[in-house]
């Protein structure tokens, strides 16, 4: 008898796949006009995330509705890996946005000195963008090897480093956008900005977002043990999706990404 891997997985809602793939075709098409007019690396990874989300979503809808999809080992592994490296996206231009503005800051103090070398130490963007390819490899390599073997002990431990290693870079971001935060808010001599968004406010939106980053990879790793819960879109649905929506939609907020070039300011960091 075949296997019907959408029904395993606990994929049951098609109107649910389906209102999530409806809500990010508006925002592909948002970044991609984007791109068009200012072609920043930013925007072209949140385009690549939400066509990656669209999808994925439609295929999730799909192995819901059609048997023999459902069935298909293949429609499934893309799936999966499609949700899996998504979240690469979004991390990474958190991290970009959130280092850019850090960099225009003069005298960052950190209340803590190890952490403050710590976070210094990962504004290399070459060596994030290398750590954050890590839990991707290992994410997919699980995820084919659980396809095949869902008993596997090695694809367990795989998802398991996978997720561990994102929530690690989820929590530098968390803390690197914390010290964006302290940073604009203790700015003495504001400039006027020609962008809209107040520094603060655009602070604190890197907060919201990695808020979010970080309660979408605290579920994932507190249900890597547990397959029931964590594919139960009673708690997937709010604490994955719902998340990286919410991302989506504030990195569309006019101004928050600045464009490619700008004098120092001009971008919304001094004016209070």
């Amino acid at each position: 008898m075949a296997v019907n891997f959408a029904k395993i997985s606990g994929w049951e809602s098609i109107p649910a796949a389906a209102i999530f793939a409806v809500l990010y075709a508006p925002l592909t098409v948002f970044f991609l006009f984007k791109i068009i007019h200012e072609r920043r690396r930013v925007l072209f990874t949140m385009t690549l995330f939400c066509l990656i989300r669209v999808t994925a979503f439609v295929l999730r809808a799909v192995s819901i509705g059609v048997t023999s999809a459902g069935e298909s080992e293949g429609v499934f592994i893309a799936t999966e890996v499609l949700f899996s490296v998504g979240f690469f996206g979004l991390l990474y231009s958190a991290y970009t946005l959130v280092v850019d503005r850090l960099e225009l800051c003069d005298n960052v103090d950190h209340p803590v000195p190890i952490i403050g070398n710590i976070l210094h130490f990962a504004r290399n963007r070459r060596l994030i963008r290398i750590a954050l390819t890590i839990p991707v490899a290992l994410g997919i390599a699980g995820i084919d090897i659980i396809s095949s073997n869902p008993t596997s002990s090695t694809g367990l431990a795989l998802r398991k480093a996978s997720a561990v290693i994102f929530l690690v870079l989820t929590i530098f971001q968390v803390l690197q956008t914390l010290v964006l935060i302290r940073a604009e808010h203790q700015k003495k001599d504001p400039l006027k900005s020609s962008i809209g968004l107040r520094p603060r406010h655009v602070s604190l939106l890197f907060g919201v977002i990695a808020l979010l980053l970080l309660i979408r990879e605290v579920f994932s790793v507190a249900t890597i043990n547990d397959f029931t819960k964590a594919n139960n879109e009673h708690f997937w649905y709010p604490l994955i999706a719902v998340p990286e929506l919410l991302c989506a939609v504030i990195y569309a907020i006019p101004g928050l990404i600045p464009p490619k070039v700008v004098p120092k300011g001009d971008l919304p960091m001094y004016s209070s």
